[in-house]
């Protein structure tokens, strides 16, 4: 049982992290503030997350987010568990039953940390370096002017579920592997 737990927490904790794995593995280590940015880039920055409503779409992202994540993290728990070679029938279905009994507490964690206001404040403090950074004021203005456009604002409205049918994808094309890859490494640890 408190492997099961620690598993638990462990694919909770994934999930959680699932939107922003991709960015992870290739961006630069995060920078506390804007200030190595010029004042032309950080007024450029900060007129494009307006233009792009960086706030309210965030906030929809992570309602896509709540919705999504409790059925992502009972399929995962239940690939866990079913791959578990060293549990029999009865303590795989207690196991999954205790899934059904913690994931609701686990679900409402998650959306508490999703709905605190300062978490999109903290977010929006390390994303404006990360545009000074990586465009010009040039360009950040060309892109202010697209999303701007009636196109832009389409693209910006349609984000958060993209992203969200986007990640559904990927559980649904990963999930097969990661449990193959699950019940390979529990073999392996069973024949040690």
């Amino acid at each position: 049982m408190k492997h099961f737990l620690r598993s638990l927490t462990i694919v909770a904790a994934a999930a959680a992290a699932a939107p922003s794995f991709a960015v992870a593995q290739t961006a630069p280590a995060p920078v506390a503030t804007a200030a190595a940015a010029s004042p032309q880039a950080n007024a450029a920055v900060k007129e494009l997350l307006d233009a792009m409503d960086v706030r309210k779409m965030m906030a929809a992202s992570f309602a896509e987010m709540e919705k999504a994540l409790p059925q992502m993290m009972r399929a995962q728990m239940t690939a866990v568990i079913n791959a578990d070679p060293g549990a029999d029938a009865e303590k795989k279905k207690a196991a999954l039953a205790k899934v059904e009994q913690v994931l609701p507490v686990a679900s409402q964690a998650i959306n508490r940390m999703f709905k605190d206001p300062a978490l999109i404040d903290e977010m929006m403090v390390e994303i404006a370096p990360l545009y000074a950074r990586n465009y010009t004021v040039a360009e950040l203005k060309e892109l202010t002017a697209f999303y701007r456009t009636p196109l832009g604002r389409k693209m910006m409205a349609l984000s958060p579920r993209l992203s969200a049918e986007s990640m559904a994808i990927g559980q649904r094309i990963v999930a097969p592997r990661l449990n193959g890859m699950m019940q390979e490494v529990m073999q392996s640890a069973q024949g040690k």
